[in-house]
């Protein structure tokens, strides 16, 4: 009975996602601005979270000044990790995302034509294209969100983070917050579709200032970012 309420939980969940991302749809289609696609984005976040029983505790708020942009960089367990930091963090987010997702209907239309960042991820000019792109939108726009694992977790435990974060970062120029997210795996593991109830933790730590380019920056930055998340993580 507890699988069967957790695939319910999934299934009311995805149609809750298809029935925003069609409101977000039609906000894109009656030149709406960035403000009420992303009011939209945390209100299916909220609701969301209601109807899987997630509720979300946040910690370290007052080390972020919200009149900034930032780059935030967190970890990746689940797909509760967006909603919860959407719904939890007062701050205009963009999330940057793969454009192989524009292709899947209305809630990829939602996010090609939406304020999110797509990013190409295959090698060559094209990839370069987007990562310039993506980073003057940063510098021009509202703050981003990026995973420093490239994918979710498979186990709980926290993965080698990639480059590609802190190379967009670093072309970015705009500071950095880490954060880290406890409890989420256990809600939803990654290839699962039978949703748990429970808690999730979000740790906002102190920006860190980019200082210089090129590698050698990108290699710094996220050294002190994985040092940063690594003091709060809980192995799930």
């Amino acid at each position: 009975m507890r699988a069967l309420l957790g695939v319910l939980r999934f299934v009311v969940a995805v149609l809750n996602s298809m029935f925003f991302a069609t409101l977000e749809l039609i906000v894109i289609l009656a030149r709406g601005n960035d403000r009420v696609f992303h009011a939209l984005a945390r209100n299916w976040a909220r609701t969301s979270l209601r109807i899987c029983g997630v509720k979300v505790r946040m910690l370290g708020l007052e080390k972020v000044d919200m009149s900034r942009n930032y780059v935030y960089v967190s970890n990746h367990a689940s797909m509760f990790d967006i909603p919860a930091i959407l719904a939890s963090i007062p701050d205009q987010i963009r999330i940057l995302y793969k454009k192989e997702l524009n292709w899947i209907p209305i809630f990829g239309w939602g996010l090609k034509y939406g304020s999110y960042i797509g990013i190409d991820r295959r090698r060559g000019a094209d990839a370069m294209k987007s990562l310039e792109e993506a980073a003057e939108k940063i510098r021009t726009g509202a703050s981003a969100l990026l995973y420093a694992e490239g994918t979710r977790t498979l186990d709980g435990k926290l993965q080698p983070f990639k480059r590609g974060a802190f190379n967009l970062a670093v072309r970015a120029g705009v500071p950095v917050v880490p954060l880290t997210v406890n409890g989420s795996y256990k809600l939803l593991p990654k290839r699962s579709i039978v949703v748990q109830p429970g808690e999730v933790e979000l740790v906002l730590d102190s920006p860190i200032e980019i200082k210089g380019t090129g590698k050698e920056a990108e290699m710094r930055l996220m050294e002190e970012v994985h040092a940063a998340i690594q003091k709060h993580y809980v192995d799930q």
